[in-house]
């Protein structure tokens, strides 16, 4: 493996999707490339600012035991924010006997998308990523300055050219970077936030979309920090404001290449109804990933454009699944429940892990909304950090999707989070982790 740069990072993602590895000399990537990398299993099990668990069972259990820190199929890119430049190797942990670790969130998507493949299935994904770029030089989050002026932002500018151009210097970075990185972005939005900005990744096979978004996010932040600003993916970053989403498109193929929801039709197929009855299903106990953090739950407010039940409908963005319009051969579902500050590996196999649940479940969903879903009585998800951590914990569906150290490793991670941040005002919260989701 030739590595051009004369640094070089290795990178898995923890239970948050932060990035846990170490700095070495690029002279090492053959080592990493044959014997992969020794690190304690509980870093993927970290809090959102690299701490310890307190009462972690994978200390008491094995007195923090080392994993096997391997490279993903995703290769080697470059980290284009740095100078100088330096490369990163994506990789996920396995446990010294070599098997997949059961903590390592790429590890729980893979297996959601192995239970596809067993049927025949192909997943096609595309996420849709939201952002908000913010000043922090007065040590709290503000509006930033438009390049080459002095005066903040004060409003949010829905599909405004004008807004993108501001900031022009910083998106034609962004996709230089992007492609450098084999990521392919699409369109770049102005959306309703100050400062808010929001980014389409182009559809492929859901782990390299996943991949893809992890990565993205890094590139997001690293070059906000070269051009002297900071971008946060907080689902709220001020409370009388936008909040920041995930959204997550996604299709079935069979072995033929079909599409499994097309039916000629705009309704679709009893399968894509059966995966949007899982979907529904599934979101009570799966709001704790679509939701991680305290923060994260401000971002549900009745005609804020983001979800606050768990509902679906055709062509209806008030709902939290939407099926969108168009070329019956490119059906597919669009899941609006997921904030920006999410990890994207375990969105993505809570949501196709509940959806293929609604195939194995035979389940039926309700009747599609008409109208404005905010108001009507439909099934009510968690409102609020704890019960949504109790939720998850407890949840026999989310028990089917994961397995059972991830489910009890990321609930201990939340309730550690929830004593550090107890009594915190939204403000401060926020400036604390804007860096860190």
């Amino acid at each position: 493996m030739d590595i051009e740069t004369t640094s070089l990072r290795t990178a898995c993602a923890d239970l948050n999707g932060q990035m846990r590895g170490k700095r070495l000399q690029a002279a090492d990537a053959a080592k990493l490339e044959f014997v992969g990398q020794r690190m304690p299993l509980s870093a993927l099990s970290l809090d959102i600012w690299g701490c310890d668990i307190e009462g972690s069972p994978l200390v008491l259990a094995s007195g923090d035991a080392d994993g096997q820190m391997r490279l993903t199929e995703r290769g080697p890119v470059p980290m284009p924010w740095l100078d100088p430049a330096a490369t990163l190797m994506p990789m996920w942990m396995f446990t010294e006997n070599g098997r997949p670790f059961d903590g390592c969130p790429r590890h729980a998507l893979a297996r959601v998308l192995a239970r596809f493949t067993k049927r025949g299935w192909k997943v096609t994904a595309a996420t849709e990523l939201e952002f908000t770029l913010v000043d922090i030089s007065a040590g709290v989050l503000a509006a930033p300055c438009a390049p080459g002026t002095n005066r903040a932002l004060h409003a949010g500018d829905i599909n405004s050219v004008d807004a993108l151009d501001a900031f022009a210097a910083f998106f034609d970075d962004l996709y230089a970077g992007a492609e450098a990185m084999g990521i392919a972005v699409q369109a770049a939005v102005s959306e309703a936030g100050i400062g808010q900005f929001e980014l389409t990744l182009n559809h492929g096979p859901a782990i390299r979309v996943a991949d893809d978004t992890w990565l993205l996010k890094a590139l997001v932040r690293g070059m906000a920090r070269k051009h002297a600003m900071a971008a946060t993916f907080l689902a709220k970053p001020f409370l009388d404001d936008a909040g920041n989403g995930m959204h997550l498109h996604a299709s079935v193929t069979d072995t033929n290449g079909q599409n499994v929801f097309d039916n000629g039709l705009l309704s679709g197929s009893g399968t894509l109804r059966q995966m949007v009855a899982g979907c529904l299903s599934g979101m009570p106990g799966a709001m704790l990933i679509f939701a991680p953090h305290a923060s994260s739950y401000a971002r549900f407010v009745p005609g804020s454009h983001a979800p606050t039940s768990a509902s679906w409908g055709y062509e209806n963005r008030t709902t939290s699944l939407r099926i969108p319009a168009g070329d019956p051969a490119a059906r597919r579902f669009e899941h609006r429940m997921p904030g920006g500050d999410t990890n994207p590996y375990l969105v993505i196999a809570a949501i196709l892990g509940a959806a293929l649940m609604g195939v194995e479940d035979e389940l039926t969903p309700p009747e599609p909304i008409i109208g404005n879903a905010y108001g009507q009585p439909l099934l009510k998800v968690p409102t609020d950090w704890d019960e949504a951590i109790a939720r998850f914990e407890t949840s026999p569906r989310m028990e089917r999707i994961f397995p059972k150290l991830l489910v009890e490793m990321l609930g201990r991670v939340k309730r550690q989070e929830q004593r550090l941040t107890a009594g915190l005002e939204h403000a401060e919260a926020a400036f604390r982790m804007h860096d860190r989701v």
